[in-house]
């Protein structure tokens, strides 16, 4: 305010000075219109500013009938609070500073749209813009940081568009209001946004100004779906190897060098053609999509919210659209300028130019040339000074008397009068209204459900489309939440016909990824595992109909490759099924990871097994210091010896390269041990192999069931949706409420039988008090002792009865068998049990009783119905 003043006084001698100075005024109030409103820097006359408004009120502006009012008749402001009402002393004071401020704002910059600064609320209360926001921090953590509250705030709330869009609403509603309605337009968007990200912590301010049309339709229509741009991938560069000083020269070239160029030539006629009609399609592409001009272009008024940098650890300045929750730089063309911007402790005027929309822009608000602010006392620091103009003011006195003068002239901004903002669970999970809500990008459709309103756990679908019309479907990934089956995306490509699916730890087969094209068996498929959750470190297996290829890690025979082919099957009537009929098997090749503990020459590198051949081929490992590898090929004969179960090894069977040959290595002992090694080891591969089909198998059997049932899994801690522990709290609480109904029986009432022996009705006297009292405390002394008398009656047979068994014992001890022995052991044990419980029992009443006693004698005396007993003892 004081900065106002001091331009009131400056304006009063300026109209005794010369033309030129109001000449520089008028150039300082061209502020806050866009480039495309101002146009020319010339007077305008009065027959000018009627043909403009002529013109303007000749424009047509359609408001779509399809989105949903929300206006003060539809809210119901029966149950509001006080404050929504009414005014305190203290707002209304703001109130009347801000009448002031806004009338010596229109004072000095008449040029300048009217300020945003007390709309009405739901109750047709003025309200100052500040006081409407409500700082809030969620309890929930995924509300913590901006992009999630701004995806929060677009996904929750329908946009309702401004009634007029060249002017800011009259009414602005609290956040209260619009989350219970679900409704709003992108003033109570961008509040509540704001409250959220103040709560949070951020350096968050609303902003009233101006924007393009899509912007202030939420047209997404012509923008890329954020979920269909793949991030870019950083390109590493190979490192040149130098050339070797005794490195082999490459054989020489033979080949035409003008051949060469021709063809080079040629090709370089051909991209150049290419690229020629690339870059017409996308010029054609550019204007089919390019928007039609606007009318309004730069008039439309529109608010979303500003964060600064500093708190929060946020590197830079920028845009949040509460329609849509995507950030933008602050140099975006899509926001057109600023008028003013404020949160919860003061407001702002900017006084920039933005003829360049808010690309030069400065956002330091402790800057009163460029923000004018409303109230002293803004938490903003003032703009930065040089050294030699600092060097003034260092002086104690100076700071003392620059307090004292602010001390008299600031204004603190009064709390807010919102209630608390609050969100409950079922609001949070729900997200959408009627938790759907369907978004359309450019060639691109996005589906958001809600968690548990599909039966099947679908949250979200986006649908990619190969022409603007949206008509050809390109692809299709469809997002999942809480399967049982732990299934979380599935892509479908519609081309190719090939599905994706994703899966996340947990799954009953460890699968990680599934990819493929049908679900029957012995087609083109890959499944990828997660290694650590599989015993036997498989990673990925990827199927067709002739091979079967499996990659492995971490295991401790070195495995890392197991490859797989086949020949068409033997058709056989009788059997059809793959489990029962399994492929015939041709080749396998395994490659093994290089084992330290072995050498080189001993460790394999490779194992191939020829079935069909009959020959097994090895390649071992080759040594740091070599330049080729050991290879050994063995070949399985079918002779046998006399005795028909030998096989009869010849030199002939091994055919060997070593490449530094060893005397053992030789010897037909080891080649004929070897060979037997190998051929237990062709046997257990086939066996895996086999076992793998039945796996593919299992697996696909298994997905055929998961997608048929797609049971979801419920927290326990959802109590509503979990049946089994709403069943167990339902037979819970029927439980206590028949404990409670046996303990209401229970407390009888124990002058009862006493009572009904004297006529109904009549008023006891003192001899009836006395005699009714000792008759009830005689009858509960004789069910004492006769309780006492029963456990000792019990307590004396069992005694009994255990020194019989003892008697039996003794006398018959040379003729029991080992099972009477364990019998009467057995009994032993049990009736020491029932004697010891029963001599508790016993010592339990003893103790008991007398309390008991004087506890009956006690509520007797205090009885009412008894009350000529309290005159005797009075």
């Amino acid at each position: 305010m004081e900065v106002l003043r001091e331009k009131v006084e400056e304006e009063e001698e300026a109209e005794r000075e010369e033309a030129a100075e109001r000449a520089e005024w008028a150039r300082t109030e061209k502020m806050m219109r866009p480039v495309e409103v101002r146009k020319e820097e010339t007077t305008l006359t009065q027959e000018m500013l009627r043909d403009l408004e002529k013109k303007l009120s000749e424009i047509q502006i359609p408001i779509s009938a399809d989105l949903p009012a929300f206006t003060k008749d539809t809210i119901d402001i029966s149950k509001l609070p006080v404050s929504y009402k009414t005014n305190t002393p203290k707002e209304e004071h703001l109130l009347q500073v801000a009448d002031n401020f806004s009338r010596q704002y229109s004072h000095l910059c008449p040029d300048r749209v009217p300020l945003f600064l007390h709309p009405l609320n739901e109750c047709e209360v003025p309200k100052f813009v500040s006081t409407t926001l409500r700082p809030t921090l969620m309890p929930y953590p995924e509300l913590y940081n901006w992009d999630s509250c701004a995806q929060f705030v677009s996904d929750f709330l329908t946009m309702v568009p401004l009634p007029d869009p060249l002017k800011p609403p009259s009414h602005l509603y609290s956040s209260t209001t619009v989350l219970k309605y679900q409704k709003g337009n992108c003033f109570d968007f961008s509040t509540l946004l704001c409250s959220m990200l103040i709560g949070s912590g951020y350096d968050a301010y609303c902003v009233n100004g101006y924007g393009s049309l899509d912007l202030c339709h939420m047209d997404l229509t012509r923008e890329v779906c954020p979920l269909t741009v793949k991030p870019k991938e950083t390109v590493q560069r190979e490192e040149k190897v130098l050339p070797k000083k005794y490195t082999i020269r490459p054989p020489r070239d033979l080949c035409s060098r003008f051949e060469q160029e021709q063809e080079v030539k040629k090709q370089q006629e051909i991209r150049a053609q290419e690229k020629q009609q690339l870059r017409e399609e996308e010029e054609r592409l550019m204007e089919a999509e390019k928007a039609k001009p606007d009318a309004l272009h730069g008039l439309r008024v529109h608010s979303w919210v500003l964060v600064l940098s500093g708190k929060r650890e946020v590197p830079e300045n920028f845009f949040i659209d509460a329609f849509t929750g995507h950030s933008y730089s602050t140099q975006d063309e899509h926001f057109l300028g600023i008028e003013s911007l404020w949160n919860h402790k003061n407001y702002w005027i900017n006084m920039q130019d933005c003829w360049n929309c808010c690309k030069d822009l400065i956002f330091d608000l402790g800057d009163p040339v460029r923000w004018e602010y409303m109230l002293l006392g803004t938490d903003k620091s003032q703009l930065s000074l040089t050294e030699e103009d600092d060097s003034g003011i260092n002086d104690e006195d100076d700071v003392e008397n620059l307090g004292k003068e602010d001390e008299d002239k600031s204004f603190d901004m009064p709390h807010s009068w919102v209630e608390q903002i609050e969100i409950s669970p079922e609001a949070f999970e729900t997200r959408c209204p009627n938790g759907k809500k369907v978004i359309q990008y450019k060639r691109a459709k996005l589906e958001k459900w809600a968690p548990y309103l599909n039966s099947n756990g679908l949250v979200s679908r986006l649908t990619t489309y190969e022409d603007l019309e949206c008509t050809n479907i390109l692809e299709i990934k469809e997002w999942y939440q809480n399967r049982e089956d732990m299934l979380e995306l599935k892509h479908i490509n519609k081309t190719t016909d090939l599905k994706i699916d994703y899966f996340k730890p947990g799954h009953p087969q460890a699968l990680r990824v599934h990819s493929y094209k049908s679900m029957q068996p012995e087609m083109d498929r890959v499944i990828e595992f997660y290694e650590m959750a599989r015993v036997d470190g498989l990673i990925k297996r990827e199927e067709t109909a002739r091979t079967m290829t499996e990659y492995y890690q971490g295991r401790p025979d070195f495995l890392s490759y197991r490859h797989a082919n086949f020949r068409p099957r033997v058709k056989k009537l009788a059997l059809s099924s793959a489990e029962s009929n399994p492929r015939p098997i041709v080749k396998i090749t395994e490659q093994f990871f290089r084992n330290p503990a072995k050498p080189a020459e001993e460790d394999v590198a490779e194992r191939v097994f020829l079935l069909a051949e009959e020959r097994i081929q090895l390649r071992y490992h080759c040594r740091d210091d070599h330049i080729t590898a050991s290879k050994r090929e063995f070949l399985r004969r079918t002779e046998v010896d006399s005795k028909g179960n030998k096989i009869i090894m010849t030199p002939d069977m091994c055919i060997s390269f070593e490449v530094e040959p060893m005397e053992h290595t030789k010897k037909l002992l080891y080649q004929y041990e070897a060979m037997m090694h190998l051929k237990r080891e062709e046997k257990l591969s086939r066996h895996q192999v086999w076992e793998s089909e039945l796996e593919v198998l299992e697996i696909l059997k298994l997905r055929e069931e998961e997608e048929a049932a797609h049971t979801l899994t419920i927290s326990i801690y959802d109590t509503k949706r979990n049946e089994k522990s709403k069943e167990y709290r339902e037979a819970m609480e029927h439980m206590m409420h028949e404990e409670h109904l046996r303990q209401v029986e229970t407390q009888l009432d124990y002058l009862a039988p006493f009572l009904a022996q004297l006529p109904p009705g009549e008023k006891l006297t003192r001899w009836q008090a006395v005699r009714l009292k000792d008759e009830c405390l005689s009858d509960f002394k004789q069910r004492l002792i006769n309780k006492a008398n029963l456990i000792q009656a019990r307590f004396e047979k069992e005694t009994q009865e255990l020194q019989k068994k003892q008697q039996w014992y003794q006398e018959n001890q040379v003729t029991l068998t080992p099972e009477d022995e364990d019998l009467y052991l057995s009994y032993c044990s049990q009736a020491m049990f029932r004697i010891r419980i029963l001599e508790q029992r016993l010592n339990r009443h003893k103790e008991l009783a007398p309390l008991k006693y004087l506890a009956l004698e006690e509520k007797l005396y205090k009885d009412p119905r008894l009350g000529e007993l309290q005159k005797i003892f009075a």
